[in-house]
């Protein structure tokens, strides 16, 4: 009885891992640009809804309804903390012990930088967004990536995604 070799030999080892190597080395960049436009393009459609579920809470309740980013309970610029939603009673742009969260997101990656023209977004209970019109720009691995997205808002309150294809952050 003939027994058969198992395994590989030296020289088909080292093809197999040559090979694998060149297809890695070919494929590894591409993935990298798949994420970084994949999280840029998630993370604006996360900010776009947001701001749409502000405008339409402040119609249907009736109140002003405050978008930033807190720290200690103050809208300040730093964006990349994430978006807060919340009922701004007094419209003193802090969220106080008696005003009430709607909604938070998650800070976004630390790679990534988040800017807009103004420390936060009001909307007025008609949905008017006066004085806070903008673009917030959201730039991924870079401030001139070229994944970069933006959310214009407007007067109206309507917040729509850019179509300039060149945003930068910085």
């Amino acid at each position: 009885m003939k027994t058969l070799p198992h395994g590989f030999s030296l020289i088909e080892l080292i093809t197999t891992v040559s090979i694998s190597t060149i297809l890695l080395s070919i494929g590894a960049p591409s993935l990298s640009d798949f994420n970084t436009r994949f999280r840029a393009d998630s993370n604006i459609k996360v900010i776009q809804q947001t701001l749409m579920l502000a405008r339409n809470h402040a119609i249907s309740f009736n109140r002003k309804v405050t978008v930033c980013a807190l720290s200690n309970n103050q809208c300040i610029s730093n964006w990349q903390l994430g978006l807060t939603v919340f009922i701004d009673v007094n419209s003193n742009s802090q969220l106080d012990s008696n005003e009430t969260t709607i909604f938070t997101t998650n800070a976004f990656n630390a790679r990534d930088t988040v800017i807009y023209n103004r420390t936060l977004i009001r909307f007025q209970p008609d949905g008017l967004a006066s004085g806070t019109n903008g673009t917030l720009k959201y730039c991924p691995s870079s401030p001139t990536s070229p994944y970069s997205r933006g959310i214009v808002v407007n007067q109206a309150g309507r917040a729509r995604l850019s179509t300039d294809a060149n945003i930068r952050c910085g």
